[in-house]
């Protein structure tokens, strides 16, 4: 692909979008960047694409500059359905995502994973599998560094591993993971797609251009995955929980009780203990199923897989342990946007949990939390601008209480909770009402339950 002189215009200026200039740039487009966003909000990043040489169209989205360029690249929260990018495409415009772009300039084997829940943890793992199976590798994609990045730093790896989004899935063409991973399809940006089938059909396109000597990693017991997979062109491993009087399948993975069997035909029958993993609960059980089969596939070994599942600890503001006050262990899960990860949060826990929820609601039906929320929650904080939808869901099944801030979600969740307890933050919800990003929410979280341990001083600053 010839980028010499090409007129290429970047839509979204966010981390991504400042890494596709670069990219245009250094392969000689002549580079227009705009975002819907002013100047001031979009510092330093607009600053260091200017000095660039890219121009700049700040706080507006112009539609003669969508149809007056040759090509189009999209950052990955850019909706592709905008009025401005389906009048270019009626004018032969090319429109490209970002993944497809770097795609297009990657020779190495790509393994790529996908799913509403466990991307990151599954991704992250993968790459130290791989990397202590003793290969190079690059990790990036929706996590972070973007994958136009591996090309344009001219980075070398011997396979690479991307964390790929739905929204980034919705803009592929040509786009080919050699191993494509696909964890689970629950309810998630409905406030984006049209309804729930859309969404599980942008999740599907990761195997959309696989052939046959490819591979697809797929979740077999996840219904949104089972009733798309027989079109799948590439080879099929399954994971799933053991099932009484079923027989094992000659390839994939079965999760027990004491151990996760992994087969496949190039590396036989291997055991993983159960209690060499340091992750908590059934559904980090998938994601090392998961993670294991696409290492295998991708050239690791069993020594690999084995070592990096004992070391690996897990991430930031996913059922992050963070203190133990008065017998009551604080779990920071705010990596949970949907309603689906507090489901899997809660099935964490045997004990009694007091379960702080609340933030921007994506659309999402709380209904599923009924259960999960009857047998295990003691009480219940709400916060943010979903706290009445979810009151008016689960209010009456246990007790509850509303916060209007985090430092006041904290503080009621220490005065609910009894020694032996488990306090966890497990929103269901995005955090932008009151946030960033998940991890600013994770982090307030965290250090105002550190502060509960701090003098009486300290704790009325803090709460």
């Amino acid at each position: 692909m010839n980028l010499t002189n090409t007129h290429a215009l970047v839509v979204g200026l966010g981390k991504t979008g400042v890494a596709l200039a670069r990219f245009l740039k250094k392969n000689g487009a002549i580079v227009t960047a705009t975002d819907i966003s002013g100047e001031a909000a979009l510092e330093p990043r607009a600053g260091i694409v200017r000095k660039m040489g890219v121009r700049l169209e700040l706080g507006q989205h112009r539609p003669e500059t969508f149809t007056r360029t040759d090509l189009i690249v999209l950052s990955p929260g850019v909706p592709h359905t905008l009025d401005v990018i389906a009048a270019a495409r009626g004018k032969g415009i090319p429109v490209l995502g970002e993944i497809e772009l770097a795609g297009r300039f990657i020779r190495e084997p790509i393994v790529a994973v996908t799913g509403t829940n466990g991307k990151t943890t599954t991704t992250t793992l993968l790459g130290e599998m791989l990397k202590q199976s003793g290969l190079r590798v690059f990790v990036g994609g929706n996590i972070g560094t973007p994958l136009i990045d591996y090309v344009s730093q001219d980075l070398k790896a011997d396979v690479v591993v991307a964390e790929i989004s739905s929204f980034q899935l919705d803009t592929i063409d040509g786009f080919k993971p050699k191993v494509g991973v696909l964890l689970n399809i629950t309810q998630d940006h409905l406030d984006r797609y049209a309804d729930f089938n859309a969404y599980i059909r942008s999740k599907h396109l990761i195997f959309k251009n696989q052939q046959e000597n490819d591979v697809a990693v797929l979740n077999g017991a996840d219904p949104n995955i089972r009733s798309f997979s027989r079109s799948i062109r590439g080879r099929r491993l399954y994971f799933d929980h053991q099932k009484d009087a079923v027989p094992a399948p000659a390839e994939g993975a079965v999760i027990g009780r004491q151990e996760i069997v992994l087969m496949t035909k190039a590396s036989g029958r291997f055991l993983l203990p159960v209690d060499r993993i340091r992750l908590l609960g059934k559904h980090n059980l998938e994601n090392v199923a998961a993670a294991s089969l696409a290492a295998l596939a991708a050239g690791g070994n069993f020594a690999g897989i084995i070592s990096a599942a004992r070391e690996f600890r897990g991430l930031p503001h996913r059922l992050e342990h963070v203190a133990t006050h008065n017998k009551v262990r604080y779990f920071n899960d705010s990596k949970s946007t949907t309603p689906d990860s507090v489901v899997r949060a809660l099935a964490s826990f045997t004990e009694p949990v007091v379960l702080i929820m609340g933030g921007r609601d994506k659309g999402s039906d709380f209904g599923g939390l009924k259960d999960p929320v009857s047998r295990q929650v003691k009480h219940l904080i709400v916060l943010g601008e979903a706290g009445n939808k979810i009151l008016s869901v689960l209010g009456r099944l246990v007790p509850t209480a509303a916060a209007d801030t985090m430092a006041a979600a904290v503080f009621g969740a220490a005065q609910a909770a009894a020694p032996g307890d488990v306090a966890l933050l497990s929103p269901g919800c995005a955090s932008f009402d009151m946030y960033q990003n998940y991890a600013e929410r994770g982090r307030d979280f965290s250090e105002l339950v550190k502060k509960l341990g701090a003098s009486p001083e300290q704790k009325n600053q803090g709460l």
